[in-house]
């Protein structure tokens, strides 16, 4: 009889991604996310990219200094995105009404007295080759900030980014993960540097690596990680057998359910050869820099890109049941819960047979059950106070004292392009 030309032989089969699912996803996080590298805002650039579900129109204007705006004119809801920069005024495309740097509107495109709408602007901020927008579930101002990181090498830093299925919150939670180093990874050995320290919206950790390869044999690579909200990771990485020393910041984003993009940008040097004179080990640690500068890069975006088929299918398991060797996931949760708003008092809190709460995806509302001390679900459960974590405040503050921050702001911004492709 055949098949029918109609359908082809194509079936789907596979994992389905996490975005297709119709599992309940993680609510958006608080706090900065990048949304853009630096080098893509040229004076007078308009961009548009997605964050939480929304647009987010993004401009640098004659100073060099960055805006970040909602994407549609108070005057009658023309697309800013489509718009254009002169000198320090952001230009509507469909009647030419002109804002300035605070928003107001300046001019209109046929001389009458501008409108008093001004348009509506997130906080913006431009540190270590990336742009930050914050928004907040409550519409609070920035309480924390994200810092300015050491630099190392002097060569510019190597940058990709992605597009996939996912939530950002995996990926931070990722460095506290020690199991998946061994089993993803093909780590031999790895142990933590002590505990980690919790401090507000950051968070500190150290590890060692113990690897193995064909040419280096047995070697161990150093780890130091600065976390800034669920939204920028900082990795310092020392491998001393090669002299090998680099800086890799990884920034992901929520742009939609269960959906972010991922940033990445390495720096990288090698140390000064100790026992050549001072002026050729300089030259041998740029020589060596300047070579394997782009495979060192595309090395640690294969060590990334190992993660993108898990994060791309899995779902969010709360509560977890952890097991020994897994890492301090569960104090972990409990600080990244600060970043989510609250659930109210009255929501049903079990999970069901799929490990999320029916409502929102997450248990108790915030990325982690209802005892504020202890992982219910987990074969090892975390007393109160063991790790030091202080409990958020009500509204999920993320100050470092755990207050509510101050009054309003905007709200939230979504899709345009993925970005530029992957460097593999």
């Amino acid at each position: 009889m055949g098949l029918s030309r109609k359908y082809g032989t194509a079936i789907t089969e596979g994992p389905t991604p996490a975005d297709a699912t119709g599992q309940a996803a993680l609510p958006y996080p608080s706090g900065w996310a990048a949304v853009a590298f630096s080098e893509e805002l040229t004076r007078g650039k308009v961009l548009t990219r997605p964050l939480a579900g929304e647009d987010v129109v993004l401009y640098r204007l004659g100073t060099g200094a960055l805006r970040a705006v909602k994407p549609y004119c108070p005057h009658l809801g023309a697309h800013l995105g489509l718009g254009k920069v002169e000198g320090e005024e952001l230009v509507c495309p469909f009647h030419f009404f002109a804002f300035g740097p605070d928003g107001a509107c300046v001019r209109t495109g046929y001389d009458t007295a501008p409108p008093r709408s001004p348009l509506g602007q997130y906080p913006v901020c431009e540190v270590n080759g990336a742009v930050f927008v914050w928004r907040h579930h409550d519409g609070r101002e920035p309480d924390w900030t994200v810092p300015e990181w050491h630099e190392v090498g002097h060569r510019p830093a190597r940058s990709g980014v992605w597009e996939m299925a996912g939530n950002a919150q995996e990926v931070i939670e990722n460095s506290v993960d020690l199991g998946h180093f061994a089993t993803l990874h093909g780590w031999k050995r790895a142990e933590m540097g002590g505990p980690v320290r919790y401090d507000g919206a950051e968070f500190r950790l150290s590890m060692r690596a113990h690897e193995s390869a064909p040419v280096l044999g047995d070697f161990t690579v150093d780890v130091r990680v600065e976390g800034y909200g669920l939204a920028a990771l900082h990795a310092d990485v020392h491998t001393p057998k090669i002299g090998l020393r680099m800086c890799t910041t990884v920034l992901p984003t929520a742009i939609g359910p269960n959906r972010m993009q991922l940033r990445q940008l390495n720096r990288l040097t090698f140390d000064e050869p100790a026992r050549l004179p001072a002026p050729l080990a300089r030259a041998v640690s740029r020589v060596a820099t300047r070579v394997l500068d782009r495979a060192v890069f595309q090395a640690s975006c294969a060590f990334t890109a190992a993660d993108f088929p898990i994060w791309h299918h899995k779902r969010y398991v709360q509560p977890p049941r952890l097991a020994h060797g897994d890492g301090p996931i569960g104090p972990f949760r409990r600080w990244a819960r600060r970043f989510y708003p609250p659930q109210p008092a009255t929501a049903p809190t079990s999970a069901g047979p799929t490990g999320v709460n029916s409502g929102t995806g997450v248990n108790s509302g915030t990325g982690v059950n209802s005892g504020a001390g202890t992982d219910t679900g987990a074969e090892f459960p975390i007393s109160p106070g063991t790790d030091g974590i202080p409990s958020p405040a009500p509204g999920g503050s993320s100050r470092r004292d755990g207050t509510p921050g101050p009054g309003p702001i905007a709200a939230a911004p979504e899709p345009d392009r993925p970005g530029r492709p992957s460097p593999h």
